[in-house]
């Protein structure tokens, strides 16, 4: 009786198996068909990055981007809502005009820095001032009685606007070790002589602002072809505009060559004062263990100085489509399929972390997140998250997935816990296996990480349904999986700097009430 109990427990077993392989081949296939033959990458696109645009946490287009949202998602009959957990200070950009007057006249480029003061509408015309070469921080503060109703220029003038890689292929070995050597001595000059002066990159435009300078003018160099990184300003009154390298150096050779050139800057912007910040969150209900998550997860805000397209509007549209594609496919999963779109995450993970703080019972119930950041690439690289049996159940989860998009991706197990580079790490933090799935970089960290250059056209749409494929199957696998995903971390190593024993990365608190 035994025996013919073990051998039905085995058909059983093999024909459940049988079943749910079947459907499984069923499934991608049909999510691989819609991905390429009914795309709404494009559409989604145009929407969040032409129409709405930059999504600086504070703005009405924020705002205005976690309402399109909701309404898409609800449009697709998918659960959604936008969920408030804190505050910030409100601001809102508007034109920003850079001109050269003196001693000729030309169009600069360049733009004003998040939550710059405004200029008014009839602009600020003043003569333009370089930082002097000083013995010490007594001889720098002699000298800050002379900047009163000028701009003054803050940043380093490069030598070069050309990108390394553009003097590797074409300049002589000779020549391009002359460069890098020159260059080295004049940042060392440049650090050397700020700590004379005694201040930083964030407390010198103070400084300069209580010493009645008329604006800030700085260029913080991405080194690529006309790439700037673009943040924030940190002054009360006065403005801080940043200018591409081409012109802030020009303007930088005039000084230094006593021709006193004078600019106009008009950087129209309104203070809207505190305003509140959201998260947008939607779901698929769990048919079966509605309790249970599988988290998809894009940080949806972005600095301003482009639109926000591969920082993350990439990350943010490959989310959305695959939740188009679950619900039109897999619309009864297993447990829950929730989408995160969070606020502020380039403030600090603040979103994700306050979605953290506040559901400690989904945390806690999470089978998985899957997490995606860093640009417009195909997935390349997966890693386990610390998670010591991450190399058990990712490969399962994987195995479903075609060859074509797997052939490129790189695992590692059972990997390290990410310390606060992306929204994983805010799971991670809390013990919720979560896991980044991290692109191939298409020139990002110099080209459209923070910059000016972060826009539409760098988007690579053939890889992002790459990513909409590999999302997809993972969030059907994650959720179809009969059991939980282990969340026993490993044994960190030796952190050999410190030579001490690493630890897992602590939970953190957000800020809930920022620039205020």
């Amino acid at each position: 009786m035994k025996k013919t109990y073990h051998l039905f427990a085995l058909s059983l077993l093999s024909f459940i198996q049988t079943g749910f392989a079947q459907t499984t081949d069923k499934i991608v296939a049909q999510i691989v068909s819609e991905v390429h033959e009914n795309s709404q990458l494009e559409a989604l696109a145009h929407q969040l990055l032409d129409v709405i645009g930059p999504r600086l946490v504070g703005t009405p287009q924020m705002q205005q981007a976690h309402d399109w949202a909701v309404t898409q998602y609800t449009n697709w009959g998918i659960a959604a809502k936008n969920e408030q957990w804190g505050q910030w200070r409100g601001w809102e950009r508007g034109i920003t005009h850079i001109d050269m007057v003196s001693p000729r006249v030309q169009t600069l480029k360049g733009t004003q820095l998040a939550w710059s003061p405004s200029t008014g509408r009839k602009g600020i015309t003043a003569e333009l001032m370089v930082l002097p070469t000083v013995a010490d921080s007594a001889e720098f503060n002699n000298w800050l009685t002379t900047v009163k109703g000028k701009f003054i220029m803050i940043s380093m003038k490069e030598p070069t606007g050309r990108p390394d890689y553009n003097w590797e292929e074409f300049a002589t070995p000779e020549s391009y070790y002359n460069m890098k050597k020159d260059r080295e001595a004049q940042e060392n000059e440049w650090s050397t002589n700020m700590q004379r002066i005694g201040y930083d990159r964030r407390s010198l435009p103070i400084a300069l602002e209580k010493a009645g300078a008329a604006g800030i003018v700085s260029s913080y160099w991405s080194k690529g072809f006309g790439a700037n990184k673009i943040f924030g300003a940190n002054t009360d009154k006065i403005p801080i505009i940043d200018l591409e390298l081409e012109d802030y150096t020009m303007l930088y050779r005039l000084v230094e060559h006593g021709n006193r050139p004078k600019i106009k800057i008009l950087a129209a912007s309104k203070e809207l004062g505190a305003v509140p910040t959201f998260n947008t969150i939607a779901e698929i209900k769990g048919s079966e263990k509605p309790n249970e998550y599988v988290v998809l997860s894009a940080h949806f805000d972005s600095w301003d100085g482009g639109t926000g397209a591969t920082d993350n509007g990439t990350g943010t549209l490959v989310m959305m489509e695959t939740m188009r594609v679950l619900k039109k496919l897999y619309p009864n999963p297993k447990r829950t399929i929730l989408v995160g779109h969070w606020g502020s995450e380039e403030q600090g993970l603040n979103g994700s972390r306050a979605y953290v703080e506040d559901h400690p019972e989904i945390v806690a119930k999470v089978q998985a997140v899957f997490n995606q950041d860093n640009g417009t690439g195909r997935v390349v690289q997966i890693s386990g998250g610390g998670f010591a049996n991450s190399y058990d159940y990712i490969p399962r989860w994987l195995s479903a997935v075609p060859d074509d998009i797997t052939q490129h991706i790189e695992t590692t197990f059972p990997g390290m816990p990410a310390g606060g580079g992306s929204d994983n790490a805010s799971f991670i933090a809390a013990g919720a296996p979560a896991f980044g799935l991290s692109s191939l970089h298409w020139s990002y960290w110099n080209y459209t990480w923070h910059t000016n250059r972060d826009t539409y056209d760098k988007i690579v749409f053939d890889d992002l349904k790459n990513n909409v494929i590999l999302t997809a199957i993972l969030a059907y696998m994650a959720s179809e999986d009969p059991e939980m995903a282990s969340r026993e971390k490993r044994i960190l190593p030796v952190n050999p700097k410190t030579g001490e024993q690493s630890i897992w990365p602590a939970q953190r608190s957000p800020e809930r009430k920022g620039g205020l």
